[in-house]
């Protein structure tokens, strides 16, 4: 299985997607279950990406916060952060699924 078809199938699934660029874009709302899931899977999250009306709002990375990818404090601190900075946006992410997930 690869990472894509892992992620359609047991993260995203059931949720209102956006597809731009290459990327999933979320509501601040599914974007919250998207990231229990990784936390649940153990999925690492090295960057999110939010956009505003169409546009490119913000993007954060965790080697900015010194942290690891697979560190459920830094996504979920962040996410918190730019849903009170700005309301309505949508929000990507670029994960990687470990192989052990992929080889079930």
């Amino acid at each position: 299985m690869t990472q894509e078809e892992f992620l359609e199938k047991s993260v995203f699934t059931g949720l209102q997607k956006n597809e731009e660029n290459n990327d999933s874009y979320f509501s601040e709302e599914d974007f919250s279950e998207v990231l229990k899931q990784c936390e649940h899977f153990g999925i690492a999250v090295y960057e999110i990406k939010t956009t505003l009306d169409g546009e490119a709002f913000k993007t954060i990375n965790h080697e900015t916060f010194r942290k690891k990818a697979t560190d459920v404090n830094w996504y979920n601190r962040e996410f918190s952060h730019l849903k009170r900075e700005q309301e309505g946006l949508q929000y990507a992410a670029t994960y990687k699924v470990s192989k052990k997930l992929l080889a079930r």
